[in-house]
């Protein structure tokens, strides 16, 4: 008896659990769908800079938090075209993303003849991830030989040695690259630009001594500021930053009014992609932005951590369009 009374008061409670599931698999079921494979993440540009750096610091706590390996993919070039390219053109099913930069998503559409996608129409913009200063650096040895402790020592130099300064940058149309334009419009000083496919190789020449100066992404110039190889002159932000507190801006550093050339980094999706998707990335891209150890991982490199809604987003790269296109103007930087 006591047997029998045992399974039967346990069946209403199955049945009930066995009911609870099925109400609730059509919705889970369909949430769970994606990812059912890896997803990539396309950075435009070599490995080594900023925008790299970035991906690969989110990836392992999205794979973690999906089930679903996110790996970084590197495909640079063309200041961040190609990489963007390849993305605008995948299908929006949530398994390619790009970490875009001011530059595929500000500047290039003002600064290219002809760019191979639109960087409003073909995307679903996720979240911003971080947001950094610029950081004007320039070869120690060199600075030491020329005497080049600040700023307006550069612009001295600069003005005394016409032709003679190189100015790498990670690409056409990077804000690495118009700081750089930005700083010689309103120094009246010339350098010749010379790009590279992203900020990796860019400062490995310029730690070698063959460039002069970048106005690079503070977190990948970061290590070789701290190792002595870069001298820092001054950040190119309106304010100064956190993680390098005391280096004055240009503003502050060369009296130049309203110099101001900051870069982000965010998660964006091919158009299409379904909203459902596109919110939850950006849910677990903002909690493991809020995470102690990312905090201090982004503070040690300078970088101010996002994670704001897509619809924040969008603002930023509409009001972005704006500025930028100003910028170019400015500088008269074009690139065919």
């Amino acid at each position: 008896m006591g047997h029998f009374s045992r399974h039967t008061a346990r069946r209403p409670v199955l049945g009930f659990v066995a009911a609870l599931l099925l109400s609730a698999a059509p919705a889970t079921w369909g949430q769970t769908a994606w990812p059912n494979k890896p997803v990539k993440i396309v950075v435009p540009f070599a490995p080594g800079g900023t925008t790299d750096i970035l991906a690969r610091a989110i990836a392992p706590d999205l794979s973690k938090a999906f089930g679903q390996q996110f790996v970084v993919e590197n495909k640079g070039g063309a200041g961040g075209n190609l990489g963007a390219e390849q993305v605008a053109k995948s299908a929006g099913d949530g398994y390619t993303l790009l970490m875009g930069t001011v530059g595929t998503h500000g500047i290039n559409r003002a600064l290219y003849a002809k760019l191979p996608y639109d960087p409003i129409k073909d995307f679903a913009p996720i979240t911003l991830v971080a947001g950094v200063p610029n950081v004007m650096v320039v070869n120690t040895e060199k600075a030491a030989a020329n005497k080049i402790n600040n700023v307006n020592d550069f612009i001295k130099y600069a003005k005394a040695n016409p032709g003679k300064l190189n100015m790498a940058s990670s690409g056409n149309g990077t804000s690495i690259h118009l700081a750089g334009e930005l700083f010689k419009t309103k120094t009246g000083i010339f350098m010749a630009h010379i790009p590279y496919r992203g900020s990796g190789p860019a400062l490995l020449d310029l730690a070698g001594g063959s460039m002069d100066v970048m106005f690079d992404n503070l977190p990948s110039a970061m290590q070789l500021i701290k190792a002595g190889k870069l001298k820092a002159l001054a950040v190119t932000s309106s304010q100064r930053s956190a993680a390098l507190p005391e280096l004055p801006t240009v503003e502050e550093a060369a009296g130049l009014k309203g110099f101001e050339a900051s870069s982000w980094f965010g998660l964006l999706a091919p158009a299409g992609t379904p909203a459902d998707v596109v919110s939850r990335i950006q849910q677990e891209v903002a909690k493991s932005l809020a995470t102690p150890a990312m905090k201090e991982r982004l503070a040690t490199l300078g970088a101010i951590p996002s994670g704001n809604t897509p619809a924040q987003f969008v603002t930023l790269i509409d009001s972005e369009h704006k500025k930028w296109a100003e910028v170019v103007k400015a500088s008269g930087a074009k690139v065919d």
